[in-house]
């Protein structure tokens, strides 16, 4: 059958490119088919991007990288809050703290800090005057439990000075933390072209930019770490002294007779050391300026002394008696 040729009695079937009614037949039957399908389609299409999204999400939060915090596609404006970036801070305390028994505040500052999950980082004890103690600790605690801590400790005595400060790191642990996700893609990215790698001068130079490349990540790394250990523990320093027993310190007190005299003492003894540590700097000079004048003496006595010329005699002097 060719186009154009009819028959008999039906009315011609005409389309834009005059085309068989078999291949319109096809062509219905396949618009069928799609329309048929299309909701079992987007089902399936639905399953696999939420199939996507759930592995997606799962990656990220094992790499523990910015993709766990990044929403999973079709996600409702609900479960936003729930995906946002955690705050990270610094915090930083300093206490001055007078107490009755320095001992006893560092025992019980100790017990504080370790009853809170923390630790006692550092710790100087120092005697003054045999009697009088002052105690530096430095206590690292939770952040979480920081304000309680901070707040123990300040009621242990009578508090003297207390300062504390805040810093939002947030944005150089979010930039530190996608430096290493890149980092670690670049390394991986290094040793598949060394597996290709068939010449022995292509391996080592991607030996020399992978040992790079390591180096920069193993510092990100530590800068992570260092991150990760200032915001998750609070730092304190904690000053304890003891009052005096007078109520007063001794440094205040005015200058009596025996403090001008001991002052006095004091700067006679420093004036002869450096007197006698001037002699003895200047001893061997002295020294060797001695053995000159007396060699110098001892010349001159062994020297034979020149004779004066015998003066001519006056007129009628009588010449002296030939012996």
């Amino acid at each position: 059958m060719t186009v154009g040729h009819h028959t008999r009695g039906r009315p011609p079937v005409r389309s834009a490119g005059r085309l068989p009614r078999a291949v319109l037949a096809v062509g219905l039957l396949a618009v069928l088919l799609g329309t048929g399908a299309c909701g079992a389609g987007d089902s399936t299409v639905d399953r696999g991007t939420a199939a996507s999204d759930e592995k997606a999400a799962a990656s990220g939060a094992e790499r523990g990288g910015p993709a766990a915090a990044r929403p999973a596609a079709g996600a409702t404006s609900e479960a936003r809050p729930d995906t946002a970036v955690a705050v990270h801070v610094i915090r930083t305390a300093t206490l001055d703290v007078e107490v009755a028994s320095v001992p006893k505040a560092v025992a019980a500052a100790r017990a504080t800090a370790e009853g809170a999950g923390g630790l006692v980082s550092e710790e100087t004890t120092e005697r003054l005057d045999g009697t009088h103690e002052t105690s530096h600790l430095v206590l690292r605690v939770p952040q979480e439990r920081y304000e309680g801590v901070l707040d123990e400790l300040a009621g242990s005595g009578k508090l003297l000075t207390r300062t504390s400060a805040a810093k939002d790191v947030t944005g150089q642990v979010v930039d530190v933390e996608s430096r290493i996700a890149t980092q670690r893609a670049s390394v991986a990215r290094v040793r598949e072209l060394m597996d290709k790698a068939g010449r022995l001068s292509d391996v080592v130079a991607l030996e020399g930019e992978l040992s790079s490349r390591q180096a920069d990540l193993e510092s990100l790394l530590a800068q992570q770490a260092s991150l990760k250990d200032r915001t998750s523990l609070a730092t304190i320093t904690l000053e304890l002294s003891e009052p005096y027993a007078d109520g007063a310190d001794p440094g205040d007190e005015d200058t009596g007779f025996l403090d001008a005299l001991g002052g006095g003492w004091d700067a006679f003894v420093t004036t002869l050391r450096w007197i006698t540590v001037a002699v003895g700097a200047t001893a061997p000079f002295l020294a060797a300026v001695a053995v000159l004048l007396v060699l110098g003496r001892l010349l001159r006595r062994r020297l034979p002394r020149r004779r004066t010329p015998d003066r001519p005699s006056a007129p009628g002097a009588q010449a002296p008696p030939v012996p």
